[in-house]
């Protein structure tokens, strides 16, 4: 009675076990089919103004260089003087935008700032106004808050606030697939809100959505985008583990792994459920009289 309590008690366990490993394989192909959705589309119906809004991911395209906008100090600065040398986050908003840029701008200063390496040294940051109407005045206005926010020295020199006319400011948006549109109604643009990241030769290395990017995905961003030439050896480990996916704009742990670890975890506790059950079957066996 005993003998057969204890198998019982252990067949039970041995069958909880394989149904949680059986619930783990089945969710992990349901997770990567999370992880591939895209962001960007939405289930319900948009208003006709937001068609016209959106990301298009130009991965690998090089942007026109010389395009021509106004520095924050009215200075006419051409796009090529903002490269060559390091990778470039580029961020399209407008300066009198009433919320969404500032939560943008807001998201990329709080992210950067927990990287030990420094705007305007490791990268530089290039923030483009997409309204045509705003000045340079506005622009070193918005500068000397953000600078002021990061609060690291010279970061002025590597975080610049432009300004330009429509036909180059539709170049730009045009080439990094940046889609937006004005609404005479409410007086305001509307458009996504992403940023992206640009080889030191002003080819577009990647994109993240939201208003939140993670230090951890700006940092191995601008690691893949400067091609290696800044990071630690720690960074190279992380780009191992983790992979970019385009459909999400984020670096997520490769799923490939998770469920190869996933099966070889449930190997082994199938292993040790079955080890714990063979030996207690043979240890309740009744024991012969001499």
């Amino acid at each position: 009675m005993l003998a057969s309590g204890r198998f019982g008690l252990r067949h039970a366990m041995l069958t909880s076990l394989a149904a949680a490993a059986a619930a783990f394989l089945s969710l992990a192909p349901g997770a990567a089919a999370q992880l591939a959705s895209d962001p960007m589309q939405s289930a319900g119906v948009r208003p006709e103004l937001l068609k016209q809004v959106g990301i298009d991911q130009k991965l690998n395209q090089t942007i026109p260089l010389n395009l021509t906008f106004r520095d924050e100090n009215g200075q006419t600065v051409q796009l090529a003087q903002f490269f060559g040398h390091k990778p470039v986050i580029l961020t399209l908003v407008y300066y009198n935008c009433p919320m969404l840029c500032t939560q943008v701008l807001n998201g990329v200063e709080s992210g950067l700032k927990e990287l030990q390496t420094d705007i305007g040294k490791q990268f530089e940051v290039v923030t483009v106004s997409i309204d045509p109407t705003e000045s340079h005045v506005l622009a070193k206005v918005k500068q000397e808050m953000y600078v002021g926010m990061y609060g690291r020295p010279d970061a002025a020199q590597g975080w610049h606030f432009l300004t330009g006319d429509e036909p180059q400011i539709k170049q730009l948006a045009d080439a990094v697939g940046f889609r937006y549109a004005y609404d005479p109604d409410t007086k305001q643009f509307a458009h996504a809100s992403a940023i992206m990241l640009l080889t030191p030769e002003g080819k577009i290395s990647r994109y993240f959505y939201g208003i939140q990017y993670p230090s951890r995905d700006l940092r191995l961003g601008l690691v893949e985008a400067s091609e290696g030439k800044i990071g630690t050896p720690v960074d190279q480990v992380l780009l191992f583990c983790y992979h970019y996916d385009p459909a999400t704009g984020k670096y997520g742990l490769l799923i490939s792994r998770v469920i190869q670890a996933g099966g070889a975890l449930t190997v082994l506790i199938l292993g040790i459920a079955m080890l714990i059950l063979f030996r207690g079957e043979h240890y309740a066996l009744p024991q012969r009289k001499a």
